[in-house]
């Protein structure tokens, strides 16, 4: 019976849903899995097969499914109210999920601005820094600096500042125009100092660029950077949609380098990973700038109607005190060590392996043989586990819940997939 609901499932879902970064042809000839449930960090399909969810359902999942501590968070919010805006009203959970933010993230960031994914958060610090500019007197700083191989999500002006000719090529006549350069210290310092006058900012994923292949930056780079935006009068957005909340073994990668950007961007593990919410955090030189008589039109024109959830903030409430009773960063750093390990004895010496990556809980494993990253994981699916390639990359993102068991599970899968797929 569950093998016809399944066919039944699967056929419906290609009549009506179109998937994200996926060629529906090659889709609709496939039988993709259809996720019903999950528990810890296990995803459960209508035919009752359990897999572990190695990329965190796209990097969002922090302490495992179903835990009761966020769920009654927000069952017992939703009880009081689901929704009020904060278009001219206020709401208790928005508040207090602001100051808390405002308490772990780097020192000078003390305003919270709400979104609800990490594009608009970008968006959001992109419009922030360029009416910044306007309003102290100096229109001329427009332009945004950015890396190659960056990600920072796929609305309009995010995909401006973004360094994906794959994802991005196609929109090139919507985009506004960005100065590109490569992730590197040199090259960053030359074009901030050339370009200075016209700059607004620069953008950057500290530590680790995700979607352009778990690229870890040398030691220093952020610090480089932040070093080259204050000396030269320009704003650092620190993208930390990815890297943010404990992904890289920190609460925030930026504190590994000591550096406080003048805008944090954060969504994904915001509320663990369980409903869509935003943040975009700045500081009070940043704020200070859009004060004035409402006549003067200096507010900040942007809002979405779901900003600021009061049962999203409470889930990100439940979340950041998980942080603490869970000892998440601890078990991150212990996890981290664990996979670097596997990595080193059992992936690296593959000879379908060029090379291995990772910051934290953030692994990337190209492969040599162009292709094979999609059909490993296809195929490490056989032995209980979940994986997105990225191009030739294949991605480990767990959750940050995972356990000893489950972290040798991960490695000796994927290891036997690359086998699988002639790599060994």
């Amino acid at each position: 019976m569950s093998g016809e609901r399944t066919r039944a499932l699967r056929a419906r879902d290609k009549q009506f849903v179109w998937h994200p970064f996926t060629q529906m042809q090659e889709w609709n000839a496939g039988e993709p899995l259809v996720i019903e449930r999950a528990e810890g960090n296990w995803l459960i399909d209508t035919d009752g097969r359990r897999y572990l969810d190695g990329v965190s359902s796209l990097w969002v999942l922090v302490h495992g499914h179903g835990r009761r501590e966020i769920l009654d968070a927000m069952r017992e919010q939703m009880e009081r109210v689901c929704h009020s805006t904060l278009l001219g009203l206020a709401n208790v959970p928005s508040i207090e999920l602001a100051e808390a933010l405002v308490e772990i993230a780097p020192v000078g960031l003390t305003k919270v601005f709400y979104s609800d994914s990490g594009s608009t958060a970008v968006e959001i610090a992109l419009k922030m820094a360029f009416q910044y500019w306007r309003h102290v007197g100096r229109p001329a700083k427009r332009r945004f600096l950015c890396l190659e191989n960056g990600y920072h999500g796929d609305t309009i002006g995010a995909v401006s500042v973004g360094g994906i000719p794959l994802f991005h090529g196609v929109f090139g006549p919507l985009l506004f125009d960005a100065i590109q350069v490569p992730a590197k210290d040199d090259a960053v310092r030359q074009a901030v100092a050339r370009h200075a006058e016209e700059l607004a900012a620069v953008i950057i994923e500290p530590l680790v660029q995700g979607a352009g292949g778990m690229l870890v930056q040398p030691p220093g780079f952020v610090r480089a950077v932040r070093d080259a935006c204050s000396e030269h009068g320009v704003l650092l957005i620190a993208d930390e949609v990815a890297t943010g909340f404990g992904r890289t073994g920190t609460m925030f990668a930026c504190e590994q380098e000591g550096v406080s950007p003048d805008f944090l961007c954060v969504a994904k593990g915001l509320t663990g990973g369980y409903v869509p919410l935003a943040a975009t955090l700045t500081t009070e030189r940043v704020y200070s700038a859009f004060l004035g008589d409402r006549r003067e039109g200096k507010q900040f024109f942007h809002g979405h109607t779901f900003t600021g959830n009061p049962v999203a903030c409470a889930a990100a409430l439940a979340s950041l005190r998980l942080f603490e009773t869970d000892r998440v960063l601890e078990r991150v750093r212990r996890r981290a060590d664990q996979l670097a390990r596997g990595l080193r004895e059992r992936i690296a010496p593959l000879p379908a392996v060029r090379e291995v990556r990772q910051k934290g809980l953030m692994v990337g494993i190209e492969l040599a043989i162009p292709g094979a990253a999609y059909d490993v994981c296809q195929r490490v699916r056989a032995y209980g586990v979940i994986l997105r390639p990225l191009g030739d990359v294949v991605v480990w993102m767990p959750p940050l819940s995972i356990d000893e068991r489950e972290t040798e599970l991960l490695v000796d899968a994927t290891a036997r997939a690359i086998e699988d797929c002639g790599g060994r």
